[in-house]
């Protein structure tokens, strides 16, 4: 059964441009409102998260809910193994593919076909799976011959369609999402959101950002409420997204 764990897990992100006392000094009073602090060699840190303890298992369809800021996309990305905590843990079972950053590992001036292979191996798809999906992938993103030629000519639109298309490819036990982008026209739109609820439906646990409270109430059993990087909430849907709105 998949899991993920998070033990009494702290992240401090070191801000190394601030320079000059007047600067400094502004950063520290925001200090007081954001977990803003000196560390003792005189770098300015964030703790963009404060000693979470969370436990997610399979069938949970988790939804974060939070100001900007709060630390949704920053859980989202320790537990994907992007950042390693500064204390404390983290512990899965179960491939976890996050779709954070879908372009993450294409190069420009590779072409849209040998991007399959390179984005594929980054999220650990194996050679043999790529070859196997790679067909289905080129048909999804509906890009044809652009295929061949090299990710610096295509669109933002196109960039993100064969993104997109190569992400949901993979098979998850873990699905970390973190507010999914338009991917084009209305057509492909539908497809797209197809292609995600397919997604959904195979994962064990999935985790998802969204700024829309009644997507999350569609689609997710349990709500973590983030503030200042800590959890404010965890429980029932319908529970404390109205404590939330509540609050704002």
């Amino acid at each position: 059964m998949a899991y993920i764990q998070l033990n009494n897990t702290t992240l401090d992100l070191p801000i190394y441009d601030v320079q000059g006392r007047s600067l400094k000094k502004q950063v520290m009073r925001m200090g007081r409102r954001n977990s803003i602090a000196e560390g003792n060699d005189g770098v300015v840190v964030v703790r963009a998260l404060d000693s979470v303890d969370l436990r997610f298992e399979s069938g949970d369809r988790i939804g974060l809910i939070g100001h900007n800021g709060a630390g949704k996309s920053t859980l989202l990305r320790i537990m994907a193994g992007i950042y390693a905590p500064t204390y404390g843990t983290v512990e899965s079972d179960g491939k976890i593919v996050p779709l954070l950053d879908i372009s993450l590992g294409m190069d420009e001036n590779s072409t849209g076909m040998q991007n399959i292979r390179l984005r594929g191996l980054l999220l650990g798809m194996s050679d043999t799976e790529i070859r196997e999906k790679q067909q289905s992938i080129a048909e999804f993103c509906e890009l044809g011959d652009y295929l061949d030629l090299p990710l610096r000519t295509y669109s933002s639109g196109m960039r993100v369609r064969l993104g997109f298309a190569i992400s949901t490819a993979v098979d998850a036990e873990i699905l970390l999402l973190d507010e999914v982008m338009g991917v084009g026209d209305a057509s492909f739109m539908h497809k797209a959101e197809e292609r995600l609820a397919d997604l959904h439906s195979r994962a064990e646990i999935v985790v998802l950002a969204m700024h829309s409270n009644a997507e999350i109430r569609k689609v997710c059993n349990k709500v973590l409420w983030m503030e200042r990087g800590r959890v404010r909430a965890f429980g029932p849907t319908e529970e404390v997204i109205s404590e939330y709105e509540a609050q704002v």
